[in-house]
């Protein structure tokens, strides 16, 4: 043993004495070198640093540098803007040269712009990116979901927690007033419908045009911003590619609404008969004790306690399967893949599900001609949930059904009617009930593709010409019941109806692409035909002896309704070009325009120009940028142009006709009236963009800053002008108004932490938008728009104001006891709400501000994403509160009427008394009580994945997996007086006005995920 640890001694002596004389006799020598270019140039101002030390220097005027002391075994990092960074060994050497490659990774990445590509350097407009990875991070049905929060200047507004749910996209701000306010959808260079509905897993990377200089290529319909999708096509090496992308997923509600249990709903009865019999003497007087058995034991107690929003909701499990095949070749390349999604709703029996399939094939059979073909089918079928309006449906009766009643009674469904004591609530099917057993069925297939044709005239001018088409069968099949009250009691009723769109285009354009010494130029020219037909027919029946049929058999109906049909189309032609030309990779100019030529609009007016001018300048590539190292790259660019909308009814310009009946001698007889006036002058929307920005990257590429300003004015907007009577209409369509929107579009990307193991990045994305009416019609008149409901418009139309802003009276407390008198003076109870005499401005529901805080970090095989969202400057309307707080006693309603309601005590309360108002008579009127703050921070994503190593996968033949957890909307921030389930929604379907007004919501749900990723 003594032997064994002599030698270990030795040998630790012999390594110690080794290395220190290495030490002593390693020396430090002095390095001097030239750095230049390709061409042989000397660069000035490169940064040559001693790796591991502080020790560095920049190079002179002749390119020259020199450092003493220099470590023989020591390395020298080599760095220079726009250049190839380089790590050379010193290895004892005290002359060193370099020679420095051009980076052109900053000034070549390409980017998406309306038909074709650019260098992004060359980019003079506001144009905002996201790739594939970024989008399916949020492991969603529909991809705006995943585009959400990831491109400045672009609001994403989930207005539903139903599959398939309505989303809305505004592109700094509203432009509008009635005409769409949607952004146009470019899918591999054609248009589409339904965007929503387009499987995520297909996207490759999504450019938004957000300013004219790239928008205006779009012309007529680009005043909304263009988003330009760009999907997935065939591999690049010879070698196939399967891939297999998977999730399976675990959703709950994120939240439910404060509703009374049966014992304090049976409180609040009792304190509302109290009430009356105090403060609405004048009135009949009624009360009575609960004496159906089956309902109340012998003391009035409720026998069931419902928790009806349990009970409509359940743990939904959904799936997705991503399968894709991709090869390429030296002369062609194809794409397969196909995907299958299950997504079900929190709520009973709703979900949507996707068949999807797509096929790519791309190919150069001769060297002056390349081909291209994309097809894709998309079907979906759905059964969903009424989110829209004030009827009987699920999303209302889980909050205002009694909660005493239970599921069923006696093996019966339960509704309102079912006590036998006289409460006399309001009709309700219970929403079990509903969910259950109603149907409402969308089937939607879609054929989408396009197939190219490009020839290679030269080798800098191409001509392609491509066919694309966008055709949608909607086949709607509703069925409901026999005995669900208040909806389709007793004769149940069935719908049906069909609705076919063929939408085709036709593009051909010259794109040329040269460099002269210092001059870059990208020309294109074209021209365009699209058209778009629409036809539906449908049908109703009514009156089945049962429920066996369904929609299955509208023959089986007694009670059949009128039919109905229609047609529609319109088309456009279209010239365009633009030219981007820059001048030693430091000045741009882009300018672009389009002549658009629509049906949709008056004989006098079908043509119209869209033009654009853009300019650039690379700062950092100027002379006296050289010394400033820590910027990699200034860009300053600005634009001004003119783009249209033209999303208005199809024939708003010429005279309609109206069918109808009348009787004529006693027959009924058919006969056509003329229903709207021509406006042969009627013309397109007109949005004039003044936009600004800074671009800049500093300290390689470790921040990277993207900032832009504008300006936009809306004009010639499409009004009803109002028309004397005497011409037998109330209004004509013409152009009177004008609206501006003002803001800022803020991204900040930064690499915090860069290391071999350890990388952590954040992305700070924020928005400004000032929204302003400029003027309506000659004499700026408010318009009430809608819609209308409690205290007529709940909207108004100002000059002066924002678009959707709320309208109502301010609640100013509730009359007291104290107040008797005074109230009976101006017809009110205590205990009513006191409101002020007139109608006011109390919010709006598009916000001033709206962002996210994007956190990524890396460590070895790990990965982590912390996606958080926020919305500020902002109202919520919360119309709900018609039913649930201010008329109880025909339903139940909020925990707020037992505990805040006014009772003599709470003087300064603005919840009024309890009172039930089939004795006491509802007050209800939209006022500030109904409208809170709809600020909000959401946990968007938070995301966990690990990929393992390749080396422990090449048996298997697997190059790439990856599995990952995710947790979507893990939580939501918002303010205390906000009652509903979300602060984001809206129930006013596509009303322009209807963002975040909501009369009840469907639930968003809080989503588990576990997914992977397969590569072979």
């Amino acid at each position: 043993m003594k032997v064994k640890i002599s030698k270990l001694v030795k040998g630790a002596l012999f390594i110690m004495l080794w290395t220190v004389s290495l030490c002593a006799f390693a020396q430090n020598v002095a390095v001097r070198g030239v750095v230049s270019d390709a061409n042989g140039e000397p660069l000035i101002g490169v940064t040559v640093q001693v790796v591991g030390t502080a020790m560095g220097t920049v190079t002179d005027i002749d390119g020259n540098f020199v450092l003493n002391n220099v470590p023989t075994n020591g390395m020298l990092e080599i760095s220079y803007v726009g250049m190839r960074s380089q790590t050379i060994p010193v290895n004892g050497r005290t002359v060193i040269n370099v020679t420095m490659a051009e980076d052109t990774e900053l000034l070549d990445e390409v980017v998406v712009v309306g038909y074709g590509t650019m260098r992004r350097s060359d980019v003079t407009g506001s144009i905002a990116v996201a790739k594939a990875e970024d989008i399916l991070k949020n492991s969603s049905f529909n991809a705006l979901e995943g585009l959400k929060g990831k491109a400045s200047g672009v609001n994403i507004f989930t207005n539903s927690g139903q599959p398939g749910g309505p989303s809305r996209v505004i592109i700094r701000g509203i432009g509008t007033i009635n005409s769409s306010s949607n952004p146009l959808y470019v899918v591999d260079g054609v248009v589409m419908e339904d965007f929503q509905f387009l499987n995520p897993n297909d996207i490759e990377s999504v450019e938004v045009l957000k300013d004219a200089s790239s928008a205006a290529i779009y012309g007529a319909r680009g005043a909304n911003g263009v988003i330009l999708v760009t999907t997935k096509r065939g591999g690049q090496g010879d070698r196939p590619i399967l891939s297999y992308n998977g999730y399976v997923s675990v959703s709950n509600p994120a939240s439910k609404m404060e509703v009374m249990n049966a014992a304090e709903f049976m409180d609040a009865l009792r304190i509302a008969n109290e009430n009356h019999a105090k403060w609405w003497a004048d009135r009949p007087q009624s009360t009575f004790t609960p004496s159906d058995t089956r309902l109340f034991n012998s003391d009035g107690s409720p026998k069931y306690d419902t928790d009806w929003q349990d009970e409509a909701t359940r743990t939904a499990i959904s799936h997705n399967h991503q399968l894709s095949i991709q090869q390429g070749g030296k002369n062609s390349s194809v794409g397969a893949f196909l995907n299958y999604t299950d997504q079900q709703g929190v709520l009973l029996n709703t979900y949507m599900k996707r068949v999807n399939a797509k096929l790519t094939y791309d190919a150069k059979p001769l060297s002056w001609l390349s081909t291209g073909v994309n097809v894709l089918v998309n079907h979906t079928w759905q059964n969903d949930t009424d989110e829209g309006g004030g009827g009987q449906v699920p999303r209302r009766t889980m909050i205002e059904m009694p909660p005493f009643l239970p599921v069923k009674l006696d093996g019966r469904w339960t509704n309102s009617f079912t006590p036998t004591d006289p409460f006399k609530f309001e009709a309700m099917a219970n929403p079990v009930h509903i969910l259950e057993t109603s149907k409402r069925m969308r089937y939607r297939t879609q054929l989408f593709g396009n197939a190219a044709l490009t020839f290679h005239l030269t080798p800098h001018l191409d001509l392609k010409t491509q066919f694309g088409v966008d055709g949608h069968l909607r086949k709607w099949k509703e069925y409901y019941p026999t005995d669900l009250i208040n909806i389709s009691s007793p004769n149940g009723r069935a719908y049906m109806s069909d609705t076919q769109v063929l939408y085709w285009q036709e593009e051909t354009y010259l794109t040329y692409n040269n460099t002269f010494g210092k001059h870059r130029l990208n020309a294109m020219a074209g021209l365009s035909w699209q058209e778009r037909t629409e036809t539906w027919s449908g049908m109703q029946t009514e009156g089945f002896a049962n429920n066996f049929f369904g929609f299955h058999n509208l023959g089986a109906g007694t009670i059949p309704g009128t039919p109905w049909s229609g047609y529609n189309r319109w088309a456009m032609n279209s010239y365009f070009l633009r030219a981007a030309y820059s001048y030693a990779d430091k000045y741009m100019a882009t300018v672009t325009g389009r002549m658009d030529g629509s049906s949709r609009f008056g004989e006098n007016n079908k043509y119209a120009f869209f033009p654009s001018v853009g300019l650039g300048w690379l700062v950092s590539g100027e002379d006296f940028m050289k010394d400033i190292t820590a910027v990699d790259m200034l860009k300053l660019h600005s634009s001004y142009g003119i783009t249209g909308n033209s999303e208005i009814g199809t024939y708003s310009s010429i005279a309609t006709i109206s069918s109808g009946t009348t009787l004529l001698n006693g027959v009924r007889a058919p006969i056509g009236t003329p229903s709207r006036l021509a406006n042969p002058n009627l013309q397109w929307e007109k949005t004039a963009q003044f936009d600004f920005g800074v671009n800049l990257i500093l300290l390689k590429n470790r921040i990277n800053l993207d900032v832009s300003a504008y300006h936009k004015l809306t004009t010639d907007l499409l009004l009803a002008r109002p028309v004397p009577h005497s011409t037998g209409y109330t209004s004509v369509m013409d152009n009177i108004g004008s609206v501006s929107n003002r803001g800022i579009d803020f991204l900040l990307n930064t690499a915090n932490i860069r290391t071999n193991d350890f990388n952590w990045n954040t992305t700070i994305n924020v928005n400004f938008n000032k929204n302003r009416i400029e003027k309506l019609g000659e004499n700026n008149e408010d318009i009430e728009p809608g819609p209308n409901w409690v205290s007529g418009s709940q909207t108004i139309l100002r000059v002066g104001e924002s678009l959707s802003s709320f309208y109502g009276y301010e609640r100013l407390g509730v009359w007291t006891q104290e107040e008797a008198a005074e109230a009976a003076k101006v017809g009110r109870h205590v205990g009513e709400a006191k409101r002020s005499s007139d109608k006011r401005i109390l919010g709006k529901g598009v916000p001033d501000w709206t962002g996210s805080l994007i956190n990524t970090v890396n460590y070895k095989n790990f990965d982590f994403t912390l996606d958080l969202q926020f919305t500020a400057g902002v109202q919520i309307l919360q119309q709900y509160n018609h039913s649930v707080e201010d008329r109880f006693g025909y339903t139940s309603g909020l925990k707020t009427i037992l505990y805040d309601g006014y009772n003599g005590t709470n003087p300064n309360t603005m919840v009024q008394a309890i009172r039930n108002a089939n004795l006491s008579g509802q007050n209800s009127e939209l006022d500030s009580r109904w409208v809170c703050d709809g600020s909000y921070i959401r946990g968007n994503v938070i995301q966990l994945g690990y990929t393992f190593n390749n080396s422990a996968l090449q048996q298997a033949n697997i190059s790439n997996l990856r599995v990952y957890f995710n947790v979507n909307n893990a939580f939501v921030i918002h303010s205390k007086e906000f009652r509903g389930y979300d602060p984001e929604g809206t129930s006013q379907g596509n009303h322009q006005w209807g963002q975040n007004m909501f009369f009840f919501q469907y639930p968003k749900p809080r989503t588990f995920t576990l997914g992977v990723n397969l590569t072979f």
